[in-house]
């Protein structure tokens, strides 16, 4: 039915003179005005203008026309107010009678002269009617026409000038949301607390019955990405409700007042829509605790706060609206929207497991052909860390990736080569090195990788690579876990820091030199160090203290950020000479394991120069030669420390 609309030229002209309708969806409401429709118009009456008045008559002077009248041409005479009319007799059978009009002068003979030729005429007056119409008439519907669509404009259109406090609200109905719990997974247990809301939305009286009542608010957390939006907008579906969905931005302009008076039409609207689900996304934009302005507690953001705490006391659970909200920064929120009775349930949605991970991979995968080679399983198990959104472009990337190659299906190595490119970004093969940098970038990455296989507490390595990505990356070494991790122990740390610290020392015992290379390398391993020392208590010398509040948002991954110091100038320099420590300390267990195995750096470099990325069968058959090599040896021969604290279990620190 859309389609034929659309195809139709008169209701596309119709539909362009239309003022904002609410039924409609706002990408529906638009109204494109422009001046030379008005001119167009003007133009067309002007033309039926002189189409009706002219008359298929010759113009002739009116000395010609009592020319013709003495000559005996004339048949027979129209006299009116302006002009005569003649119709001339007929030349001969051939040739229709002609009518000729000359502009009438005082003439007192001219009724005697027709007489006297004894000329059948006659009078006739003019209808003013259409010249009136088209006079006055018009122009004033054309004024009316205009100004009311100018005031349609500002009053109504999303970006009048008096719809200013009107709420930028968009409002999806019960068919048009599309969504519902079977399109969100990885995320049950998000799922499981919202179920409660989609049944008192079905069904309230159940709940009046025994006197209980619904949360007014329910606050999602988590990290960009992981389906926050998603699922408030799953929930709206599952009950069948219209959704208002609004950005906690949109509240917020320069004009004062206006935030509030968004608020108050927000849920004006609602109100009359109930049963509803009302979502503020990004409410941190609007609800950052008050108090914290310079300029004072008066500004627009505290007084829409403000109102739109007082809507939520205002209202009354049972009128069925439902509100949710969004945010990955909830410290910073005010404690006053985070009360019982406001917003009163918080569920935290975290990153998805392995389990998760797959569960998503294969709602995505539903619209991609897939080879028979793909397993979902491997892939979530190639990609922790990655949010619904990640996966779902991870899939998209591989789809895109397989179509480039003219294939018919999807296939295990798309996935691979997509998630290369999302994790180091875009693989840059054109891009010139010398063979020197080559051959240095080659032995740094076999450092990391080799390190990484001599120890028994790290991930394992899955691909090794000299083929330059991204912006800066000249090659890369990549592990991936075995499983979901969410503690990790000291020793594992440390580990960590030795496998950072690889690439530099493999430059030094190779080239006896270093190179800019393994500046990211230093400052994670840096972070990491600073983070054990001064978070999780991890050093001897300092004790099991942490010498920084932590305000970082735990649903942002930020990396080490500074914060402000609650220590003293002499704990300061404790911590630096401790982290120097560490790192010397690392450094030098670094190169006792890369001297001892020097020679299997030096063949995995080789063959890195030659094949320029290390992966499947061949990565493990080297990883298997280079644990059979150490099992001869003993763990302390390849350099590995063994601490009895970690070793009893105690020493763990969260990721």
């Amino acid at each position: 039915m859309a389609g034929n609309e659309q195809k139709d030229p008169l209701s596309r002209f119709i539909n362009r003179f239309k003022g904002p309708d609410r039924d409609r969806r706002p990408d529906q409401r638009k109204v494109h005005f422009s001046i030379w429709y008005f001119i167009l118009a003007v133009l067309v009456i002007f033309w039926f203008q002189s189409i009706l008045s002219q008359q298929q008559t010759d113009r002739v002077t009116y000395s010609q026309f009592k020319q013709l009248l003495k000559s005996g041409k004339v048949g027979s005479v129209v006299i009116g107010p302006d002009l005569v009319t003649a119709t001339l007799k007929e030349a001969d059978d051939k040739q229709p009678a002609k009518a000729v009009s000359a502009i009438r002068v005082e003439d007192p003979d001219l009724v005697r002269d027709l007489e006297g030729q004894k000329i059948k005429f006659s009078g006739s007056t003019d209808d003013k009617w259409l010249a009136a119409l088209l006079t006055w008439v018009v122009p004033l519907a054309i004024f009316f026409f205009f100004w009311s669509f100018l005031m349609r404009r500002m009053s109504g259109g999303p970006q009048g000038v008096l719809s200013v406090g009107k709420a930028k609200v968009k409002i999806y109905a019960e068919k048009e949301i599309g969504v519902t719990f079977d399109d969100v997974a990885g995320i049950d247990e998000a799922k499981a607390e919202l179920e409660e809301v989609v049944e008192f939305l079905k069904a309230p009286g159940k709940f009046e019955k025994l006197g209980g009542k619904i949360p007014k608010g329910v606050l999602l957390l988590g990290a960009p990405g992981t389906g926050k939006t998603l699922l408030a907008r799953a929930v709206a579906g599952e009950a069948g409700v219209p959704f208002f969905s609004m950005s906690g931005s949109e509240f917020v302009e320069m004009f004062v007042g206006v935030g509030a008076a968004r608020v108050r039409d927000l849920f004006g609207q609602a109100k009359d829509h109930a049963p509803c689900i009302i979502f503020v996304d990004e409410l941190d934009a609007l609800g950052k605790a008050r108090g914290l302005n310079p300029m004072g507690g008066h500004d627009e953001r505290e007084q829409t706060l403000n109102q739109l705490l007082v809507e939520m006391d205002g209202f009354d659970t049972r009128t069925g609206v439902i509100i949710m909200s969004a945010t990955n920064r909830p410290e910073i929120l005010d404690p006053a929207l985070l009360r019982p009775g406001r917003f009163d349930r918080h569920v935290a949605i975290d990153k998805p497991d392995i389990r998760g991970r797959e569960a998503i991979l294969l709602v995505h995968a539903k619209q991609v052909k897939l080879g028979a080679d793909v397993d979902l399983k491997k892939i979530a198990a190639m990609t922790p860390g990655f949010v619904g959104a990640d996966l779902a472009n991870l899939i998209n990337e591989a789809a895109l990736i397989a179509v480039r190659r003219d294939r018919e299906e999807v296939t295990m190595s798309d996935f691979q080569e997509a998630a290369d490119r999302i994790i180091g970004g875009l693989e840059k093969r054109n891009r010139a090195m010398n063979p020197k940098e080559k051959e240095i970038v080659a032995y740094h990455e076999s450092g990391h990788a080799l390190v990484a296989m001599t120890l028994s507490n790290t991930d394992p390595v899955s691909k090794i690579s000299i083929i330059p990505r991204g912006i800066a990356a000249l090659g890369y070494t990549q592990q991936l876990p075995t499983e979901d991790r969410y503690l990790m122990t000291r020793q594992e740390l440390l580990a960590r820091l030795k496998v950072l610290l690889g690439g530099r020392v493999s430059e030094e015992i190779i080239f006896k030199d270093i190179s800019t290379g393994a500046q990211n390398d230093l400052q994670r391993a840096t972070d990491i160090a600073r983070s054990m020392i001064m978070e999780y208590g991890m050093s001897k010398k300092l004790g099991p203290l942490t010498y920084v509040r932590d305000a970082r948002s735990a649903h942002l991954d930020l990396g080490f950020a500074p914060r402000e110091r609650e220590f003293s100038e002499k704990t300061a320099q404790q911590i630096d000479e401790e982290m120097a420590a560490m790192i010397e300390e690392t450094h030098n267990e670094v190169i006792k394991i890369l001297t001892e195995q020097r020679g299997m750096l030096e063949k995995l470099a080789k063959i890195l120069l030659v094949k320029e990325s290390i992966d499947g069968e061949e990565l493990k058959k080297f990883q298997d030669e280079v644990r059979a090599g150490l099992s001869a040896r003993g763990p302390r021969e390849a350099g590995q420390k063994v601490d009895e604290e970690t070793e009893s279990g105690l020493d763990i620190a969260p990721l």
